[in-house]
């Protein structure tokens, strides 16, 4: 039936929500101490690049029957989700200097807290 497909969520909202509170984060804690900003901006990016990454994998195909597609698009962006991770996570810690590990994995957290409470308001 034509018109009887599900229109796409938009989690590009999450994305941008993201960005828009890490990038203000960050610049508040620039005036602060630029180590701390640079550690969370650093954490906040490795949880919202391989979230947009995985988004776009999995609301990339839409209709009945592109089942098995989607799910294996749902497969491959997961694990490209946690091998962007780990990546982002090997490169911050083995090139930034100075670094905050502490606020590395706040700057994590706190994404990833938007990430879940966005998806939740999505999903309402």
């Amino acid at each position: 039936m034509i018109g009887a497909e599900i229109p796409r969520p938009p989690a590009h909202r999450i994305t941008l929500t993201q960005l828009a509170v890490l990038a203000a984060l960050s610049l508040f804690l620039l005036v602060i101490d630029s180590v701390y900003a640079v550690s969370v901006l650093s954490g906040g990016l490795i949880a919202i690049l391989p979230q947009a990454y995985f988004a776009n994998r999995i609301f990339k195909w839409r209709g009945g029957s592109s089942g098995r597609v989607i799910a294996r698009s749902g497969y491959v962006g997961l694990i490209g989700k946690f091998v962007l991770s780990i990546m982002g996570f090997a490169i911050v810690f083995a090139t930034l200097r100075p670094i905050e590990g502490l606020a590395v994995f706040a700057g994590f957290l706190a994404m990833l807290t938007i990430q879940i409470i966005g998806s939740w308001l999505l999903l309402k």
